[in-house]
């Protein structure tokens, strides 16, 4: 039965990156478990003690280290608890992939002592390659959904979700051990400039184009042929690039038009960013059915 509380509780990670309309949405529930930040040393949790801003000056110092870590395993334990204490029957833990960090695993480990009252969903994605197929969960969720049904309604968005993104280099991925040193040592090969998107192997080489203008060019082009003619929520996310991603939301609204349900633009945070470095945009087309 639908209710003030849903049956089951859907947690997912600060990566999703959720606009804060859609993070604080009083229906569609989510609990939101941070990734950890090292900056120079200090360490801090993503979008509580870390912002955007602070990782893109540190990557523009160059000088200054920045590395990212996974929650615990007790971390997660103790969430799910708290909600199952609360009277959730069950939770789904929806999580970036974990061809790019140990959060999933995290969740699988804090998961095993909950008696298969929790499951964990791997998106192969980050940002609303995250937030859609989470969101997707908490609806179904909402309308009193078993695990079952819960679970499916992530996995099927994960299906319909496409994550594309630009970055100015190769090298922040490099760096992190997100993407391989052969494919790092093509973009710095004649100032190639790489538009690259997620799969279940992880971050992968999708085209390579000489110009950042070329880049956001393409990747409308790549976003309306994932969209096909299909009715779409669409996400652009950017770290440091403002009028970039403003550029790009622009021309998507105008290339998508009726088929466009949904828009919405949020900066990265620490942990991403981490990764791609400043410049980078993202695009991430959500078809809704």
């Amino acid at each position: 039965m639908a209710g003030s509380h849903p049956s089951v509780a859907v947690v997912t990670d600060s990566t999703a990156y959720l606009p804060v309309d859609l993070a604080n949405d009083p229906v569609r529930r989510l609990t939101v478990v941070p990734l950890a930040v090292v900056v120079n040393g200090v360490a801090g949790l993503e979008t509580v003690d870390i912002d955007s801003a602070t990782v893109a000056e540190a990557l523009n110092a160059r000088r200054v280290a920045v590395t990212t870590s996974r929650p615990s395993p007790e971390a997660f334990a103790e969430v799910y608890r708290k909600l199952l204490d609360a009277g959730a029957q069950a939770v789904l833990s929806v999580h970036l992939s974990a061809k790019l960090s140990g959060t999933y695993d995290a969740a699988v480990l804090a998961g095993a002592e909950f008696d298969g009252r929790v499951e964990v969903v791997d998106t192969q994605s980050t940002g609303m390659g995250l937030g859609f197929p989470a969101l997707a969960a908490a609806s179904v969720a909402a309308t009193g959904g078993s695990l079952e049904e819960v679970r499916a309604a992530a996995v099927e968005a994960v299906g319909r979700t496409t994550t594309l993104f630009y970055v100015d280099t190769l090298e922040f991925l490099r760096r992190g051990g997100r993407i391989g040193a052969a494919a790092a040592l093509l973009g710095t090969a004649l100032s190639v400039k790489p538009i690259l998107h997620t799969t279940e192997q992880g971050v992968v080489v999708r085209e390579k184009v000489r110009t950042a203008g070329r880049g956001l060019t393409r990747l409308v082009d790549i976003a309306d042929e994932a969209a096909g003619d299909a009715v779409v929520d669409v996400a652009v996310h950017h770290l440091a690039a403002p009028d970039r991603a403003d550029a790009l939301l622009t021309t998507l609204k105008e290339r998508l038009g009726e088929r466009l349900r949904a828009a919405y633009l949020t900066e990265v945070g620490a942990v991403v960013g981490a990764h791609v470095g400043p410049g980078m945009v993202a695009v991430v087309v959500h078809r809704t059915e």
